[in-house]
């Protein structure tokens, strides 16, 4: 089974969208795939998703009841195939603390979609746009289904 783990800055917006999104969307079309989320930080650790991010996934039908905030550990680069941040900051911090010998590749989210290779998604903790958030998450629904249905 392939895996893959979302990360962001503090793993209450953006991350735990993407996984429960993601989730959703690789179910309904047929594949098992396992999917997490985590933090760079320690900030939020612990913490429920946003109240914005609650909202998107709710409307979307995806269960948020046992997501907790958590940080990215040294295991992770070894237990998932990706490891995808969701803008380039992220990935930078991923990168500094990942083991020399990790077998996950890492990536920024929108890497993977046509036009937007070198964009970030933006932190709607601070924008507020939740909104813009769910749509340039759901832009890599399929490209990041097809990524992970090769690996």
């Amino acid at each position: 089974m392939s895996s893959v783990l979302f990360v962001c800055l503090g793993n209450i917006c953006r991350s735990p969208m993407a996984e429960g999104l993601f989730g959703k969307f690789a179910l309904e079309n047929g594949y098992k795939i396992h999917v997490d989320s985590a933090a760079t930080s320690r900030f939020e650790v612990g913490n429920p998703p946003h109240p914005g991010t609650k909202k998107v996934l709710k409307k979307a039908g995806v269960d948020f009841s046992a997501m907790v905030s958590r940080q990215l550990q040294q295991e992770d680069f070894y237990r998932f195939d990706y490891i995808v941040g969701m803008d380039k900051e992220n990935v930078h911090d991923i990168l500094a603390i990942a083991p020399h010998d990790k077998t996950a590749k890492v990536a920024t989210y929108l890497s993977v979609v046509e036009g937007k290779e070198d964009e970030s998604i933006p932190d709607p903790y601070y924008t507020g746009d939740f909104d813009e958030t769910k749509q340039l998450i759901e832009a890599g629904l399929a490209p990041w289904l097809a990524v992970l249905t090769t690996v």
